[in-house]
């Protein structure tokens, strides 16, 4: 089955301010305990959104305007930190399928693309406007725009940037190199075969 091509993502926005947010924020080391990934999407921003004892801390991802967005809007240097795929994993179970940031770290970006997730880089004066609009109305549509690289949110257009390498492997639905794998899985066994009677 072949993969999705993504060549627009659409959805609401949410804007967690800051630079430098690093994977350990994203999804605490304690929480990566697991066989699968399952599960690990009501863990996203767990010690930023939450108390020891479980009660919600005072965070713009606990403000039900914003419950449902689709799209995570940041700082610069995101995804920073030690390389766990679970950071990105946990962002795409708890519903983020696009993220607008000024620049991210390199692992988290190929594992993020790996996941079908565009990471749009944006300047932080386009940023922080957006985040504007984001704020005075929640149900604003923002689109990501992967082919022609830009931002659409309501009225209102930005330029962005994505990787030519992802772009390509996101607008071809070639993505996830081990879906892509498991396609081939048949070929790949005909090869083998062949092979042992060379």
């Amino acid at each position: 089955m072949a993969l999705e091509k993504i060549t627009k993502v659409t959805g609401r926005g949410v804007y967690v301010a800051g630079d430098d947010i690093d994977t350990d924020r994203i999804i605490p080391a304690r929480f990566m305990k697991c066989i699968t990934f399952d599960g690990l999407g009501e863990f996203a921003f767990y010690d930023v959104r939450k108390n020891e004892d479980g009660t919600e801390k005072k965070h713009i991802l606990n403000d039900p305007r914003f419950a449902g967005a689709s799209i995570l809007l940041s700082g610069s240097n995101f995804g920073c930190g030690s390389s766990r795929e679970h950071a990105p994993q946990s962002l795409h179970k708890a519903g983020y399928r696009g993220i607008i940031a000024e620049s991210y770290a390199e692992i988290f970006f190929g594992n993020s693309t790996t996941l079908g997730i565009p990471c749009f880089s944006c300047s932080p004066v386009d940023i922080k406007a957006m985040a504007a609009l984001i704020e005075k109305d929640p149900q604003i549509e923002i689109t990501l725009d992967v082919v022609n690289e830009k931002v659409q949110v309501g009225e209102q257009t930005f330029p962005a940037e994505i990787r030519d390498s992802a772009k390509r492997a996101l607008v071809e639905g070639k993505w996830d190199p081990i879906a892509e794998l498991l396609e081939g899985a048949q070929e790949v066994k005909k090869k083998g075969d062949e092979l042992e009677y060379v």
